[in-house]
């Protein structure tokens, strides 16, 4: 699976393309990289509406590879080698949404589940014990 990311873009596009491959997870941008293992802080995010010609680097447009198997890592690291466009992948769970930090070397398709099992572990409730006859 591949997104395809023009110069006439806005944040927002990729956004809702990554969103419908993988429903339990969510790209936010950022104004500048973060480490491997390391979050980014909440006052550099870009707002949804931003064109990417106003803040990306490079200025190439074409295609990102968001295979199932890639791994968060990579796709982070393509987005801004390629594009020059800094993103931090999120992943569900029951409280919200979680930078995914710690869990970069996992794949896109491992994470989504991840995200999937803690909502489900969220809403599921122990059925109560019926008594004996």
């Amino acid at each position: 699976m591949e997104i395809y990311i023009s110069e006439e873009d806005v944040l927002r596009n990729i956004q809702n393309k990554f969103h419908e491959v993988y429903p339990y997870l969510k790209l936010e941008f950022y104004l500048c990289p973060h480490d491997q293992g390391k979050g980014t802080a909440n006052n550099k995010k870009l707002p949804a509406d931003t064109p990417i010609e106003e803040i990306r680097l490079i200025h190439s447009f074409g295609w990102i590879d968001i295979g199932e198997h890639r791994t968060v890592a990579e796709v982070e690291r393509d987005f801004y080698r390629d594009m020059g466009l800094a993103i931090q992948v999120f992943r569900r769970s029951r409280n919200g949404w979680l930078q995914t930090t710690r869990t970069d070397e996992l794949s896109l398709e491992k994470q989504n589940l991840l995200g999937r099992e803690s909502l489900i572990a969220g809403t599921e409730k122990e059925a109560p014990v019926q008594p004996a006859d």
